[in-house]
């Protein structure tokens, strides 16, 4: 299943739909102006918050936590010696780990778990300039979870980079 995300997507105070590849709304991020900590929630089109995406505060390394009714569900870090090319660790709760690798600030990188691709965000295929795929490949993998994943790995790229 593929989404359209838009450029603009981490503009704090904005929301910001997620549509299908038909062009359906499917998810808003609302990201959370006025606030200490770096704040998003992922909704579905009735407005439930299906994902809530917040940095940790104290942390050595930018930090982000995504949970789901109020239980962590992930915790997203870049990887510590990854010279040549953008990887952050997704722990999950249940001790699972995904990578997330490739090109993160021109929205080209993948979302592996034990080496099986599980998504790949991309623009390549895509003809508008601000606008980037993620194509969920699973069948059993969480759409809304891996679409949260690529909001915190773009936001904590932007971040270190002094884009925000």
């Amino acid at each position: 299943m593929r989404y359209l995300v838009r450029d603009r997507l981490l503009g704090l105070g904005d929301d910001y739909w997620i549509e299908d590849d038909h062009g359906n709304k499917v998810f808003l991020v609302d990201g959370k102006a006025m606030r200490l900590r770096d704040t998003f929630e992922l909704k579905d089109i009735h407005g439930r918050v299906l994902i809530d995406i917040h940095q940790k505060m104290l942390a050595l390394r930018d930090t982000m936590i995504i949970e789901r009714d109020g239980d962590p569900l992930a915790t997203i870090k870049r990887k510590r010696l990854s010279l040549l090319r953008n990887h952050y660790r997704v722990s999950l709760v249940d001790g699972t780990e995904l990578d997330v690798s490739g090109k993160i600030l021109d929205r080209e990188f993948a979302v592996d778990y034990d080496n099986e691709l599980l998504a790949q965000i991309s623009r390549r295929r895509l003809h508008i300039r601000d606008t980037y795929g993620v194509d969920v490949v699973r069948e059993d993998a969480d759409p809304a979870l891996l679409i949260a994943v690529a909001v915190c790995v773009i936001h904590l790229t932007e971040k270190e980079r002094g884009d925000d």
